[in-house]
């Protein structure tokens, strides 16, 4: 069944909309896409390279690559699924391009950037508090292999689900159910060695 065949036999949901819009390179669409993804979609890219000006080229790309491809989108599934799999691609290819390793391999270097709370306007000492623990997050992702840091950024910060998860990385749900425990493994002791 085709994307389109799909998306009127199915209830007109939020995904088939989208699906609709991309084909139609609907330019008010993609602006709302960039305005409620943006965020999410640099984080993500910034903790899967480590480097904050080389996620911004790759954010660009994503959504140049969102805009030119925008038809293989067929609204079956959540659109940030298919956006995270494009920048995984395309950082993967950068990597590819730039040096052999893979980003299954890839470990973070001395650049890396902060996790910085969201704006929902606390109390001074709880913006502090929410920081400090950020930081000290963020710092601690920075010493963990990749690809456990990727499936701990897309499923307790970008909040996918171990199924979306399976289907930006190409892995299996098993594989990546064992990186989400590994990697909080290796986390946990990295936050623990903090602390001491």
């Amino acid at each position: 069944m085709n994307a389109i065949a799909y998306c009127l036999n199915a209830m007109e949901s939020e995904a088939c909309a989208i699906a609709r819009g991309l084909r139609q390179r609907d330019p008010d669409l993609l602006d709302r896409l960039i305005e409620q993804y943006q965020h999410r979609l640099l984080r993500y890219l910034v903790y899967l390279i480590g480097n904050r000006e080389l996620a911004e080229d790759l954010f660009q790309e994503t959504w140049i690559r969102v805009l030119e491809r925008g038809h293989q989108y067929d609204g079956k599934h959540e659109f940030s699924t298919w956006l995270y799999a494009v920048a995984r691609n395309l950082t993967i290819d950068y990597l590819r391009k730039r040096s052999p390793i893979s980003l299954d391999g890839l470990m973070e270097d001395e650049d890396h950037a902060r996790f910085e709370p969201a704006d929902a306007r606390p109390a001074a000492w709880e913006l502090v508090a929410q920081h400090e623990q950020a930081e000290r997050i963020g710092a601690a992702l920075t010493g963990i292999p990749a690809e456990y840091r990727e499936a701990i950024v897309l499923r307790f910060q970008d909040e996918l689900a171990l199924e979306e998860i399976a289907a930006v990385t190409g892995a299996p749900l098993g594989t990546v159910k064992s990186r989400l425990y590994r990697g909080l493994n290796l986390l946990m002791g990295r936050l623990e060695g903090m602390q001491a």
